[in-house]
């Protein structure tokens, strides 16, 4: 016999969410727990998110990592993504503080059971979002990015890059990394 899921208002999810010990996703009325990271998933999105904020000091963007939460209304999800890097003025959701509405670029760092929600559903989730432009997946187990850049309306771009002579290069924010520093301190035997 199954269990029925469920349903809470977004004004619910948020309430629970001001309190819990742990972060969750929302979707369309159902809350998800997020698993915590490992290591290397740490390590790869503090090396990115911090070589981002040096890179961008005094210039009009600003970088967010892991705890600050999206709200994507088109799909009605609150997510957390690994970076994300806003442009401009930021835009919050409606009566909140605390809650970012326009990401220009979104990086997530993979893991097994992240892996297939972050390629599919999140990825189509954020297509959605007015202005974002580039969209980054990075392989915790091995040298290995994705890179998916916004070139027209409904027309995305897609890259990748394997191996430690790799850098990725971003399209709407002038950056870039290299692999040595993107994965330094990644510890794939441990992985």
């Amino acid at each position: 016999m199954q269990a029925e899921a469920k349903y809470y208002t977004p004004e619910a999810y948020l309430t629970l969410e001001e309190t819990a010990q742990e972060r969750h996703e929302y979707s369309d009325g159902e809350i998800v727990p997020m698993a915590g990271g490992m290591p290397n998933h740490n390590q790869i999105a503090l090396n990115l998110s911090g070589s981002l904020n040096f890179a961008l000091r005094r210039q009009p963007y600003r970088v967010f990592v892991t705890d600050q939460r999206l709200w994507i209304p088109a799909r009605r999800l609150y997510t957390y993504p690994d970076v994300m890097v806003v442009q401009g003025a930021l835009q919050l959701q409606e009566g909140r503080n605390d809650t970012l509405t326009n990401p220009v670029m979104i990086a997530e760092v993979l893991s097994d059971s992240t892996q297939a929600y972050d390629q599919g559903e999140k990825f189509k989730a954020c297509r959605t979002i007015p202005g974002f432009q580039e969209y980054v997946l990075i392989d915790q187990y091995s040298m290995h990015v994705e890179q998916y850049y916004k070139t027209e309306p409904h027309q995305w771009l897609f890259s990748e890059y394997d191996g430690e002579m790799s850098t990725l290069k971003l399209n709407t924010i002038p950056f870039e990394i290299s692999f040595a520093d993107l994965y330094d301190k990644v510890d794939f035997a441990t992985g």
